[in-house]
């Protein structure tokens, strides 16, 4: 699971991008994604994007009824809050925390990494599709799920 987060201005106009890759898929991390998230998130700071972001790919994970997860974040961030190395100390963070973390606990197991940004341009540029769509937040939504997981039963 890759995942990014966009801001144009910090706060400024936001988004979450992601995508789902399955390991175990013929060609691995080259497969074709199994999902995919782009989505307007209206004014935010980028920590707050890369944040939904984890947060909107967790869900899909669990959606597809994953089990376990390999996160390769270019949040230098939010990798070491999530290991318990740094304190979560911005009150627009903690929910977005705790958050991931209750999704991350009804996993078997996971891990995540720090990846530089040249590494995790799939998220990057879902991120920044949704914010080049230019909707409001909700508008924005784009989510490639596999048929029969989608909310509208397609």
């Amino acid at each position: 699971m890759r995942t990014d987060g966009a801001a144009r201005g910090n706060p400024g106009p936001a988004a979450a991008g992601a995508v789902l890759l399955d390991a175990d898929a013929p060609g691995g991390e080259r497969a074709a994604p199994v999902a995919t998230v782009s989505e307007a998130l209206g004014i935010a700071t980028n920590n707050v994007a890369e944040y939904v972001a984890l947060v909107l790919a967790l869900e899909t994970a669990e959606r597809l009824g994953a089990r376990e997860v390999e996160l390769r974040l270019d949040s230098q961030l939010i990798v070491e809050q999530l290991a318990g190395r740094y304190r979560v100390r911005d009150p627009k963070l903690a929910p977005l925390y705790r958050a991931a973390l209750e999704r991350l606990a009804r996993l078997e197991r996971w891990s995540a990494r720090h990846v530089p940004r040249a590494e995790n341009r799939v998220a990057d540029a879902l991120a920044n599709a949704a914010l080049d769509r230019g909707a409001a937040p909700g508008e924005a939504v784009l989510r490639w799920l596999p048929r029969g997981l989608l909310d509208d039963g397609r």
